[in-house]
């Protein structure tokens, strides 16, 4: 092989190196999760790792609001049609950036917070405890389901001229994934992950 062909492939794999190491992992991921059974009811507690894109970072600071949401449902197989979806909850969680005070805002169903940096902000926000998703009386105990949730960042509720942008660029759009597991009535007081 020729000096000038090893050059180039050197100079390749120290290429892909660089943009190996600048790749970021934005979005959201799912940490944990715990269903909780307490006087008949279940509840969710769950923790979301989310990392924001540069420019959803700036945006942030420059006073857009996010709207994150995180939706649950419960589904029941059947042979004959579609899955049946017993039960769909949806909880919304409003971040914002304080220039005044310079401190985020957190607030969900009733609840605010404040927070010093993004970090312990994002933290706050991907955090959800205690929250009422199945009542007593939704399930019949000889059935089993099928349990979903999910959280993204709800571009709907972004002021209109971001909500273009949004469609234009794939950085704005930041969701986790689906996490799907069995459920069943009569199963165990506490399903963790």
């Amino acid at each position: 092989m020729s000096q000038r062909i090893k050059q180039l492939i050197l100079f390749c794999l120290m290429a892909v190196c660089i943009a190996s190491t600048t790749v970021h992992a934005e979005g959201i991921k799912i940490k944990s999760f715990e269903m909780e059974k307490v006087d008949g009811e279940w509840l969710l507690n769950t923790s979301f790792q989310i990392e924001l894109t540069p420019g959803l970072e700036d945006a942030i600071q420059k006073g857009v609001v996010l709207y994150f949401q995180v939706d649950f449902e419960l589904m029941r197989s059947r042979w004959y049609w579609f899955d049946e979806k017993t039960i769909f909850a949806q909880r919304q969680i409003r971040l914002s950036y304080q220039p005044l005070t310079q401190q985020y805002r957190i607030a969900s169903e009733g609840f605010s917070f404040s927070a010093k940096n993004l970090g312990e902000a994002l933290q706050a926000v991907g955090s959800i405890g205690g929250w009422r998703v199945i009542e007593a009386n939704q399930l019949d105990p000889n059935r089993s389901y099928t349990a979903g949730f999910r959280m993204f960042l709800d571009l709907s509720k972004l002021p209109k001229p971001f909500q273009v942008n949004a469609l234009n660029n794939r950085d704005w759009n930041v969701s986790s994934d689906w996490y799907r597991f069995p459920f069943s009535a009569n199963g165990p007081n506490l399903i963790k992950r």
